[in-house]
């Protein structure tokens, strides 16, 4: 019956499919390009400026009008080592004084972990980074750091992958496979919902490798990865149990099932792919310049080399589109910028920008 209800899900989401579109069929610009580099986080310091992480362990500030790529410091003790480096990053205001947020891959005492930290923003010069937060994890694998950072005006979110060890992403003595809020100074949020029975970061648990988190000015959204199938895409609530590795829609890579699909206690997500798709970077675009996409999810893809529009209406999936999949590009990260446009990176070392639909 699991089965059949599974070909009939996918037979039913493929016909929610809209026509894909190729980048013949969108005004595209490649913005600049880095060799050999994972473009990893990208955020905006104006219109014209912005900043990126790659993978390997780099930072980078590009000017578009001056077209100058400057590389920055970034924090000590980036240890770039098989999914680890260099993560995310994002800018935020504190007071009137705009910071620079990382997370990155690092060793603390013989394990590897995620972890976070901030300096005050100023291209020009070199930055006094300030590490704020180590995620307690136990493995030392070189899998499933994570990790994005997200906003709501007075916290931190940021999401910890389960390190490869999928039997700890239940376990509220640690951080693997955990979303976590905190205050922008790294502190443990107040009145997180396991402050008590386990750590006092945690704000949701159950993920097997979180790299997409969003806030859209009312709720928190995530996408991560499963196993062989299964990824999702998630609505973050307080408190709440995703499930991994105790449910899933994935198997084992060798083949045979993990567990089942329900159990009580334990969230369903929006939607999960069968086969995977590899979401990474996670956007909702709330501008008026692509009028037509407003509302809609974005999720960069990584094995399945594409841009994915998902559209929701009362939490229910009512459109899916494939964008770029002409490019061949692995596509790490989505991003819409100042300018109201939307920005994407690849594995490749680039950063484009989506102006619209060719009519």
């Amino acid at each position: 019956m699991r089965l059949t209800l599974g070909i009939f899900f996918v037979f039913i989401l493929n016909s929610l499919l809209a026509k894909d579109l190729n980048s013949t069929d969108l005004k595209l610009k490649l913005i600049t390009k880095v060799e050999d580099e994972v473009i990893w986080g990208l955020a905006f310091a104006s219109k014209d400026e912005l900043v990126f992480s790659t993978r390997e362990g780099k930072l980078f500030f590009f000017d578009s009008k001056k077209n100058l790529n400057k590389v920055l410091n970034p924090p000590e003790k980036v240890e770039a080592i098989g999914q680890g480096g260099l993560l995310d990053v994002q800018l935020y205001k504190i007071k009137g004084e705009e910071f620079l947020y990382v997370t990155y891959a690092t060793q603390v005492k013989g394990t590897r972990t995620t972890a976070l930290a901030r300096a005050k923003w100023e291209a020009s010069k070199k930055l006094n980074w300030q590490a704020l937060f180590q995620a307690k994890v136990i493995s030392n694998t070189t899998r499933h750091f994570g990790s994005r950072i997200a906003f709501d005006g007075k916290y931190l979110y940021m999401s910890v992958g389960d390190r490869g060890k999928r039997e700890f992403a239940q376990d509220l003595k640690v951080h693997n496979g955990k979303i976590l809020r905190l205050l922008p100074d790294g502190k443990p949020a107040p009145g997180n919902p396991f402050s008590g029975k386990g750590l006092p970061e945690i704000w949701s648990l159950g993920h097997r490798n979180p790299q997409g988190l969003k806030w859209d000015g009312k709720n928190l959204y995530s996408c991560e990865f499963g196993p062989r199938g299964g990824d999702e895409l998630n609505l973050i609530e307080e408190g709440k149990n995703y499930g991994w590795p105790e449910i899933t829609y994935g198997k084992e890579y060798y083949g045979p099932s993990i567990g089942p699909t329900h159990k009580e206690g334990m969230e369903q997500p929006l939607v999960y792919w069968v086969p995977s798709i590899s979401p990474s970077g996670l956007e909702i675009y709330q501008g008026d310049r692509l009028a037509n996409w407003k509302g809609s999810f974005f999720l960069a893809n990584l094995s399945s080399r594409h841009l994915r529009r998902v559209v929701l209406k009362d939490n229910k999936v009512v459109e899916q589109q494939s964008l770029l999949a002409d490019l061949e590009e692995r596509i790490r990260h989505v991003v819409q910028g100042p300018d109201e446009f939307l920005y994407f990176t690849t594995d490749s070392g680039k950063i484009y920008r989506i102006e619209g639909i060719k009519k």
